[in-house]
């Protein structure tokens, strides 16, 4: 048997020698490697630090020590050392376990997360906490280096060394390459100097030299001079020590024999301590290691050849058309730019930044910073375009709000993965953005049902005069024929898309599609019902809407979106400022945060298909508001 399967808690790590540590973890790597090779999912980084999880859990004592991952996409290994075994084959899967730590899903996962830069902060609040009920846990942050590049690992940093607390910080450094000999070395003196003994006579000294009448002071200078001159001609750990840590490495990520005395010598220090550990992203999967970035998130492949099963072929998906199309208008327009944190392929900007490299930017995991540059950008003439996901723009609220709406800046946001993005979750979803944005003033924002209004809205969005927003769903277009030259949008002008005598659909962005399948199922039952694309969802048409919802009575709102503050609210208050008395029922999605599973499944869950779009309208116009698949409101 296994020692995977006879392993039933973190507990019994102790008592297995290092040579059966290394069996498991190629049973973990092999496990991760089968699971993820159907489920799809983060491969490369949950390689990358097998040995690492299990150094953890074999020195601290979990769950009453807590471990932070941050972001927590490399936490498949943790999750398989901590009893979810039987369940790891539902990994991203529909009522499956998720591809991120939660606090609900296991005593072992000390935090929620799923963006960067927050694991510092948190596990610092933890052992704030554990000092005022007077505890003795270890509090341990396990943060990537691509993840420190966020502003809030820094605040946390400053916070951690100024206030002393015993904390311990792991770097997870994974594109730093290190010679055998310089890491065997640095392994070693830190495994030295972070010995009980060492340390003990460290203080000692120190003390000493502090009472040596009149030069005691100056001596103690000189010793920590020294011992920093030292340390930092064979480590990178000036930086940290500036913070007020501790610094402990590089430490060979992948070596428990040295790994696990280090971790436990740090244990015994007191204040905080930063770990820097060296690991290589895909470790175990040849593929993985030579195509990190490919591997970090992916769909299943085979894991013979580590070739990604390919799709059914079809349309490009809404981010090509998007990078595409502005790579072709940065040859019209120069003074077009392009931004991105961290998210170069994610966004299909890689053919941007090889043909414009003067004109591309990648400010690593820096939201807050990405769209301020921006703002600095468009302050000088330039028509930036800032690409990112709408669950992280979230991060940078402030800054589309003060420093580049307050301002009316030319500042374009290209925001992908609107809507329900799938298998990884409520972290994920991009289901708040109409909300957060439609208040701001002087923000346009756009939401095309296509590909073709997309090009539109980019076009629309370089040529506006002031902040623009287009918002663009995960996963392919339509396949629809892209024109030889795109016309602007004119602001605020939405499209009648199907006449319709019993009601009228008003259906944003890229469920318009759903709400004409649905219109075409009513029709073939008797049921007239019209379709309107708004586009706009800031500044509504309100002469198509109104004129709409005054012909029918019947209004019914779709949108990928909650329905608190979006889409159909908005619809509901410019018809109440209009007087219009219209039966109003608002498809979207509810109150809560939305669980992982395709785009398909949860269209299907939360009535947003067109079946489910038809079976709202059909039991809203029959009078039975109730078992409509989505709340219904009137005015």
């Amino acid at each position: 048997m296994s020692l995977l399967k006879k392993l039933h808690s973190p507990e019994e790590l102790k008592s297995l020698s290092v040579k059966e540590l290394e069996v498991l973890a190629g049973e973990i790597r092999e496990k991760i490697i089968d699971t993820v090779s159907k489920t799809g999912g983060h491969l490369a980084s949950s390689l990358g630090v097998v040995e690492l999880s299990i150094a953890l859990h074999r020195v601290l004592n979990t769950p009453s020590d807590k471990i932070v991952w941050d972001v927590g996409h490399q936490a498949y290994a943790h999750k398989l050392l901590t009893g979810r075994l039987e369940r790891f084959d539902t990994l991203r899967q529909l009522g499956g376990i998720s591809g991120f730590p939660k606090r609900d899903e296991s005593p072992y996962d000390a935090f929620d997360v799923g963006h960067s830069s927050t694991s510092i902060s948190a596990a610092l609040g933890m052992a704030a906490a554990r000092d005022c009920s007077g505890g003795d846990e270890k509090m341990v942050a396990v943060i990537g280096d691509g993840s420190l590049t966020g502003g809030m690992a820094f605040e946390a940093l400053n916070q951690a060394g100024d206030q002393n607390k015993n904390l311990i910080v792991i770097l997870n450094d994974n594109e730093m390459s290190i010679s055998p000999n310089v890491g065997a070395l640095s392994s070693l003196i830190n495994r030295k100097m972070t010995s009980e003994l060492v340390v003990r006579l460290k203080k000692e000294a120190e003390n000493f030299l502090s009472h040596v009448p009149r030069i005691g002071k100056d001596l103690l200078k000189v010793a920590r001079k020294a011992e920093g001159s030292l340390k930092g001609f064979f480590t990178p750990g000036m930086l940290f020590e500036a913070f007020g840590f501790d610094y402990v490495g590089p430490l060979n990520g992948h070596r428990l024999e040295t790994l696990i005395p280090a971790l436990e010598n740090v244990t015994h220090l007191e204040g905080p301590v930063l770990v820097h550990v060296l690991t290589r992203k895909g470790k175990g999967f040849e593929p993985a290691e030579k195509h990190p970035s490919q591997f970090h998130g992916v769909g299943p492949f085979d894991k013979e050849t580590g070739k990604v099963r390919a799709s059914k072929g079809g349309p490009s998906s809404f981010t090509g058309v998007f990078g595409s199309t502005l790579s072709t208008m940065a040859e019209k327009d120069e003074r077009i730019v392009a931004i991105t944190a961290a998210m170069l392929e994610g966004t299909g900007l890689k053919d941007f930044s090889k043909r414009f490299p003067q004109r591309f930017f990648d400010v690593g995991i820096a939201e807050q910073h990405a769209v301020t540059f921006a703002a600095g950008l468009a302050c000088q003439g330039m028509r930036p375009v800032v690409a990112l996901y709408s669950t992280f723009l979230q991060r940078a609220y402030d800054n589309v709000v003060h420093d580049v709406a307050l301002q009316r800046l030319p500042v374009t946001f290209a925001i992908d993965r609107g809507g329900l993005v799938g298998a990884d979750g409520p972290t994920h979803h991009g289901v708040f953005d109409y909300s957060y944005l439609r208040h701001i003033p002087n923000m346009v924002v756009i939401a095309p049902r296509d590909e073709v209004e997309l090009q539109r809205a980019m076009l629309t969005g370089t040529l506006h005069d002031g902040p623009l927003a287009y918002r663009y769903p995960r996963g392919k277009s339509l396949g629809l024929t892209l024109p030889d030259s795109v016309e602007p949008l004119s602001i605020g002008k939405g499209s009648k898309l199907r006449d319709g005598n019993d009601a009228v659909i008003f259906a944003l962005g890229v469920v318009c599609h759903e709400a004409l399948m649905a219109a075409d199922m009513l029709s073939g039952e008797g049921v007239s019902v019209g379709v309107v694309d708004p586009r706009f969802l800031k500044p509504l048409d309100r002469e198509l809407l109104v004129s709409e919802a005054k012909r029918t009575g019947t209004v019914i709102t779709v949108e990928e979106n909650v329905r608190q503050g979006g889409f159909g609210s908005a619809v509901l208050e410019m018809l109440a400022d209009e007087g219009v008395s219209a039966r109003i029922l608002r498809i979207g999605l509810p109150d809560r945060f939305i669980e992982q599973g395709t785009q398909q499944q949860l269209y299907a869950r939360y009535g947003l298909d067109a079946e489910g779009v038809a079976a709202s309208v059909r039991n809203f116009l029959n009078g039975d508001r109730s078992s409509a698949s989505s709340v219904a409101s009137s005015i």
